[in-house]
């Protein structure tokens, strides 16, 4: 507070002793000097020093905005409530004051009126910029205050002031008006001190004194003029010379920015008080002869109020303990419920199952590189790829159980029937938990056990399948590790083969996404078609490079490549799925491929659809011996074929492919590596026939 305003504080406040004193002397309304003096000129002082500390708390917020905190508008608002008061005590004491008669009401009384319009005003005003936040239990607590109050003044003023009145319709409507215009905006003052509950604002509560003393004043000079009694210069005018003054010390408190206090807060003992009136005020009209039925209803309608808050709170403290509960189950990153969730669920399966044959099964997944991924790209790139793995384990897994986070690179999924280690099911988790790219390779190892067959409770089961589970990272199951030894061997051997098998493995997971191949069968695809060409390692240069057609000896040995290819791949166990794909990856539609001779069904789709993207990607690839062709005339040589080298399906699949990159059918293809799909880089394979 600056330094003239403290002075002028200090002077007002000397001015209101100063007032009280004369009050208390004798001489008030004597209409002696010192009584016009003190009770008129002195008075007048105060009021206009109390509206001018107002406006210059305004002028002092100008440029500070409407809000949230602070702005003049509210204090200019009482400000010039203050300066019509004090207009209107200027007219009583130099005209109406001084009639043989004063009427009752006049132009005076018609100028304290109209100041209580910009008084409620600011004080609504305030309400708009310092109430947050506006939540519904707060506006009930307010309400329940602004009730019993109203109440308490409807049991013990109104009646009162009523039963006195003697005059005309004007005259009781002007006696009433003060007093419910008191009560009305204490009211208000009341809701924004029971809902503004943030620490060090004591604005409401200096209005609330403030009002309430001048509320006082009211009551007491209506009924003495009701009743002929009110005498000028009393302490009722030293009441109002205070309540103004508090009104300018509250405009000069600090305007506080920091964060409400929280619902359980010592202030929630405001609304409670409010409420003990209530009841007290409801229960003495209970037992009253003549019951005031406004004071009843007012209680009754606070009574309410609070009835309505304590649902509200109920069903509020619901909501948090459930979402608490939520939260305590649900991991933070992923999204998927935590390890406490998948102990709560296995505790609730071993209870259903009792000692019947195990049908669950639960699985424990480790990533294996992760840890590098990690560090290569970053704890955030890491988190994205943890939510995003997590995403596909869950929609793999969705029709037949769930899937959990334990925390770290560890995730469980918890099967609602026996699934075998080495079922397509397990494997295609296991891919969902996979991810690949030029510069990582991100897999899993998994540990499972059948409940409750293997395991007597939730514990042991946690132990067994994470001890399985390093037992399976512990065998080096590395399909990834084998897979890309495979393809550096062949990119060393021939570069322009590992382009090429680059690009038929990108067509060949596009045309088998577009088949509805499940995850596992997508990879498995994808894998075949990575080493579908690793046999040609093992083919002489002469052979692999010749620049014109070979002859039917070399064709012999070309065409073993596909068996050399499956022994080579079949060297890693894990990959056998894999080798038997490359040993029919050059199987014909109408039998009259190699090396078995297998015709329509009997060759795995996986197969079949490696054998047209091989053919595709070959033909429109430039070779030494031939340019590239266009993708038109390789679509209807394809055509050409359908039925007969190829499976019309997969030509058709193939063609909607290369026709409508990227796909625009409103879904994404699953992921299965880390890179961007291309429709098969330019290289010098030679095509296998």
């Amino acid at each position: 507070m600056p330094g003239p305003v403290r002075l002028a504080f200090a002077a007002l406040s000397l001015g209101v002793v100063l007032h009280a004193a004369h009050a208390l002397s004798g001489d008030a309304g004597t209409g002696s000097m010192l009584d016009v003096l003190v009770s008129g000129w002195l008075y007048l002082a105060i009021e206009l020093g109390a509206a001018a500390l107002c406006l210059a708390r305004a002028m002092s917020l100008r440029g500070r905005g409407a809000g949230p905190w602070g702005g003049p508008a509210p204090w200019i608002a009482i400000g010039a409530s203050i300066l019509l008061w004090a207009l209107g005590d200027v007219t009583w004491h130099l005209w109406v004051g001084g009639l043989d008669e004063p009427p009752y009401p006049s132009i005076a009384d018609a100028l304290y009126i109209a100041g209580y319009v910009p008084l409620y005003a600011g004080v609504v005003l305030l309400l708009r910029e310092r109430v947050r936040p506006w939540t519904r239990q707060r506006w009930l607590d307010g309400l329940i205050g602004a009730l019993a109050l109203a109440a308490l003044a409807s049991e013990i003023l109104l009646p009162r002031i009523v039963e006195s009145i003697d005059g005309g319709l004007a005259t009781a409507v002007m006696t009433i008006a003060y007093p419910l215009a008191d009560v009305l905006l204490l009211c208000f003052v009341i809701l924004g001190m029971v809902v503004n509950r943030r620490r060090g604002d004591v604005t409401w509560a200096i209005l609330a004194v403030g009002l309430t003393v001048v509320a006082g004043a009211d009551a007491i000079s209506s009924y003495q003029l009701a009743v002929g009694s009110y005498t000028p210069g009393t302490l009722l005018n030293t009441g109002w010379a205070l309540g103004l003054l508090l009104f300018a010390a509250a405009a000069w408190q600090p305007t506080p920015v920091g964060p409400a206090t929280d619902e359980s807060d010592a202030s929630t003992a405001l609304p409670g008080a409010f409420l003990g009136l209530a009841l007290g005020l409801l229960l003495i009209s209970a037992f009253d002869v003549a019951p005031h039925i406004g004071a009843a209803l007012l209680s009754a309608g606070a009574i309410g109020a609070a009835m309505l808050r304590a649902g509200l709170v109920f069903s509020e403290n619901r909501r948090l303990l459930h979402e608490a509960t939520v939260e305590s189950l649900t991991d933070g990153l992923t999204g998927l419920p935590n390890r406490r969730a998948l102990v709560a669920d296995l505790e609730s399966c071993f209870a259903e199952e009792g000692g019947r044959g195990g049908s669950h099964t639960l699985a424990f997944f480790d990533l294996d590189g992760f840890k590098a991924y990690n560090d290569s790209f970053g704890h955030g790139a890491g988190d994205d790829l943890l939510r995003r793995l997590g995403d596909q384990l869950a929609r793999e897994v969705a029709a037949y159980g769930r899937a959990y986070r334990l925390g770290g690179d560890e995730f469980c999924v918890l099967f609602e029937r026996a699934i075998d280690r080495s079922s397509g099911t397990m494997h295609g988790a296991l891919v969902a938990l996979s991810a690949h790219g030029d510069r990582f390779a991100v897999t899993a190892s998994v540990g499972s056990v059948i409940l409750p067959r293997e395991a007597q409770n939730a514990s042991d089961a946690l132990m067994i399948a994470d001890r399985r589970m390093y037992a399976d990272k512990g065998a080096g199951g590395g399909r990834a590790d084998v897979r890309d030894v495979l393809l550096q061997a062949l990119a060393e051997r021939e570069p322009s083969l590992h382009l090429h098998t680059d690009g038929v493995a990108a067509l060949a997971r596009e045309v088998a996404w577009r088949l509805g191949a499940r995850a596992e069968e997508l990879e498995l695809t994808v894998r075949a078609a990575e080493l579908h060409d690793v046999g040609k390692i093992a083919i002489p240069d002469a052979i692999l490079h010749k620049p014109g057609p070979l002859d039917a000896e070399e064709w012999r040995f070309m065409r073993r490549h596909t068996l050399i290819g499956e022994r080579i791949i079949s060297a890693a166990s894990a990959l056998q799925p894999v080798a038997r794909l490359v040993r029919s990856s050059h199987e014909r539609w109408d039998g009259g491929g190699y090396p078995d001779g297998l015709a329509g069904e009997e060759i795995p789709l996986a197969s079949r659809i490696i054998l047209a993207c091989d053919a595709f990607d070959a033909m429109t690839t430039r070779r030494a011996y031939r340019p590239g062709m266009d993708v038109e005339l390789a679509i209807a040589h394809l055509r050409q074929g359908s039925g007969s080298q190829f499976d019309a399906r997969v030509v058709d699949a193939l063609v909607d492919v290369v026709s409508e990159r990227p796909i625009v059918d409103g879904r994404e293809p699953p992921i299965a590596d880390g890179r961007e799909l291309a429709a098969g880089p330019a290289g010098a394979a030679r095509p296998s026939s």
